[in-house]
Parts: structure tokens; C-alpha cells; sequence
């Protein structure tokens, strides 16, 4: 049976509840964190050595750590454009690049102990490589030229992976990839068949008997079941098998939360709270806002979109609307606006549910408990799945999930 393991991907240093969410799984006995050198430009790595540095040796022994590299973003993108340089980037997008060089690697992972405060971690994956593929895919170039250029630049990877493990920086490697789950035909996917052919290979060239290739991470979820094949190829390989993304579902072109939320019972008072005190011509446009959001609440594909659009849309909109106020009244009008907020946030999540009921009613058939509980029961009765990762950034979803867990 497979088991809980934490997510990191939206964890941060400069929250005490995430770090507090890390504590609390673990005292509770997950032992697996997934992070990545680019979760939160680093901020989830340094979260994990926060939240581990006041608790026993014997607390945390067992825990393992799995972090990633590829991603050229934040930071690191900084140190690219002011001139560091690094064989074989792939500059996908003016603010994504990507790269799987051992150069990078190394790089990579001495930042990732130095954030984590650790001289070893289990296992180091390659996130996501398909960039290659889908640069290429955007270029119009040859598809079997590409994919051999592909497994080479993941051998040559393989191999300074195997000398990390000689170093003793590393346990274990694998390969974190959303192609893996895509359709074969999809000129997207990325074939896993021939991986540990590759591994041994690096094995021979890093100069040991046994390769150290251990790991692959991919998106299966209620929804989204290809990834099932891969996960069936890599357990006869001997492979472990992490599965991501198990709420965050894509069909027939959207995105859906699979979790059940409960309309909120203060929303229309802090909606008509807030619709009053910006009923003035000074505030008119902070006014029309809150109109226009309260209008479109059931529009949104699912909460990932809305936030997006909160940081992106509404937040600027807002700050712009108050900005010639008085200090006082900005005070006193930004506490409304922030309950308003949080409540139009659950509101969202509460129209998401229904839409996903409706839109996926056939899929959902046999679910009768919560969507969360459908999708976790579906992934545990699983056997080729070790571990599902979820992101807890509160201490009560660890242990909201970790109850759902217990009740199978």
C-alpha cells in the first residue's frame, strides 16, 4: 500500500505554518519529502532545514529527502542573464530555462545541501527533461532526432549522478517527468522503456557494478490514469514510483480541484460589508471590483486560476484603487478587504466543487465521500504506487489527509 509523502512545491521559508505543517507530518510518521531547488526560488529547501534543526536526530533519521534540478528560474535565471554560464540551456521561455547538464547538476545540488543544511540527501531527480522535447516540439524539428539527443543528455546526467553517489552527496537519482503520464502517440511523452539500459550503462562508464537509478515521480491522479502504464514498467524494473498532482486533475482540456469545500456561511455579510464601504465615488473602482468578482465567482476552472488571478488582476487593481486614501482609512479598509478575500476564496472553491461534480459526473460515478477521499482511495488501491505527495502547508490538512488515510 502506498504511503503519504509531504509536497513541498508551494512551501515557504517565510511562513512559521509551513514549517510547522513539515513538523507536524513528520512527528506523525510521514517519511518522504519531495522538494526542488526551484520551489519557492529555494524557499521550500531551506523550509525543510528550518522545520527539522529543533528536532532530534531520532525524530528525523528516517525521513528521507527528494529533491530536483532543471529549472533555470528565479534566482538562478538572475545568474544566467548577468553572464554565469552552463553547457546546454534550453531557453524555453523569457522566464523559464531549463537545464540537465552535469555542470548544472553539481551546481545544483551543492546549493540544495547548502539550503537543506544536510551533507547527503536520498535522492536527486531530473525534473522534468521534456523541456528538451517541447523547445524542440516548438522549433518544428525531427522527432527520433530529437529523442536521441534527448537520452543523451539524460545518460551524460546519469553518469555525474552516479559519481554523486560516489561522493556520498546522494543516495540514490530518478527522473521527475510530466511526459511520462502523456499518451504514447502524444508528441509530448517521453519513453521510459529504455532508462535502465541507460542507467547501467552510466553505471559502467561512473566506473561501479549496480546503478543507483531508483526513482521516478509522475502526475497520476483520479482523472489522469496513463501514467499507470509507466507506473506497471517501473515496478517490474525494480523502480519506485512517487505520484504527484493527485487533486489537481487535468480532462478534456481543464483543470480540476478533486476536493469536495463547503460553501462559506460569512461570505454575503463581508461581501455586503465591504460593497457598503466603498460605496463612494473615491472608491468606485475598488467598488466595481468587488462587484464584478462577486459576478464571475463560478467562472473559474478551479482555485489555482482564481489565485492567479488574485495576484495578477485584483491585488494591483486594489492597491490602485486605494492608493490616494488616507493612511487611516486604507487601514481600516484593507482589514475588510483582506476577510472579504479570504472568504471569496473559499466561495470559489465551493463553486469549483459543483462544477467538477457536474462536468465529471460519469468519472465520479461510484464516489460517494468527498472528492479528496475518492482520489485518495483511488491511488492507494494502486500497487505499483510507493508513495503519494501531497502538499500540507497547514498542520491541519496533515492531519485532515493523514485521517482519510487511516479510515481505508
Amino acid at each position: 500500500m502506498a504511503k503519504i509523502g509531504f509536497g513541498t512545491y508551494r512551501i515557504s521559508d517565510r511562513n512559521p505554518e509551513h514549517i510547522q505543517a513539515i513538523k507536524t507530518a513528520v512527528e506523525e510518521g510521514v517519511d518522504l519529502i519531495d522538494t526542488s531547488t526551484n520551489y519557492m526560488d529555494g524557499g521550500a529547501e531551506r523550509a525543510i532545514a528550518l522545520a527539522f534543526q529543533p528536532m532530534p536526530t531520532s525524530a528525523i533519521e528516517h525521513v528521507e529527502i527528494v529533491s530536483k534540478f532543471g529549472y533555470i528560474q528565479g534566482s538562478t535565471l538572475q545568474r544566467i542573464q548577468e553572464g554565469e554560464h552552463f553547457p546546454e540551456i534550453v531557453k524555453y521561455a523569457d522566464h523559464i530555462y531549463h537545464c540537465i547538464s552535469p555542470e548544472f547538476m553539481e551546481d545544483q545540488l551543492t546549493r540544495s545541501l547548502e539550503r537543506l543544511n544536510m551533507d547527503s540527501i536520498g535522492c536527486y531527480l531530473i525534473h522534468n527533461p521534456e523541456y528538451f522535447i517541447l523547445d524542440a516540439i516548438n522549433h518544428d524539428l525531427d522527432r527520433n532526432e530529437t529523442l536521441d539527443r534527448m537520452f543523451e543528455r539524460i545518460e551524460k546526467a546519469f553518469v555525474a549522478l552516479e559519481k554523486e553517489v560516489q561522493r556520498g552527496r546522494i543516495k540514490s537519482y530518478g527522473i521527475s517527468s510530466n511526459s511520462f503520464a502523456k499518451e504514447s502517440k502524444d508528441p509530448e511523452f517521453l519513453p521510459y522503456e529504455d532508462l535502465v539500459t541507460i542507467a547501467k550503462r552510466a553505471a559502467k562508464e561512473a566506473g561501479v557494478e549496480n546503478h543507483h537509478f531508483s526513482t521516478l515521480q509522475l502526475p497520476i491522479n483520479l482523472l489522469e490514469t496513463e501514467g499507470l502504464k509507466c507506473a506497471a514498467w517501473a515496478k517490474k524494473n525494480g523502480l519506485r514510483v512517487l505520484a504527484n498532482r493527485p487533486f489537481n486533475a487535468q480532462a478534456n482540456n481543464l483543470m480540476f480541484r478533486l476536493a469536495t469545500y463547503e460553501e462559506p456561511h460569512d461570505y454575503y455579510h463581508h461581501l455586503n460589508e465591504i460593497l457598503t464601504m466603498t460605496d463612494d465615488d473615491s472608491l468606485r473602482s475598488v467598488h466595481n471590483m468587488i462587484a464584478q468578482l462577486d459576478d464571475v465567482k463560478h467562472r473559474f476552472g478551479y482555485v489555482g486560476e482564481y489565485e492567479q488571478f488574485l495576484h495578477t488582476q485584483v491585488i494591483p487593481h486594489l492597491q490602485n484603487g486605494l492608493r490616494e486614501l488616507d493612511p487611516g482609512a486604507v487601514e481600516l479598509l484593507a482589514e475588510s478587504l483582506d476577510l472579504f478575500l479570504q472568504e471569496y476564496a473559499k466561495m470559489v472553491a465551493f463553486e469549483c466543487t459543483k462544477m467538477t461534480k457536474v462536468q465529471l459526473k460519469e468519472k465520479l460515478a461510484g464516489c460517494d465521500k468527498a472528492l479528496q477521499e475518492c482520489a485518495l482511495k483511488f491511488l492507494f488501491e494502486e500497487e505499483n504506487i510507493d508513495y503519494i505527495l501531497v502538499g500540507m502547508r497547514k498542520p491541519s490538512y496533515v492531519m485532515q489527509v493523514l485521517s482519510i488515510v487511516e479510515s481505508f
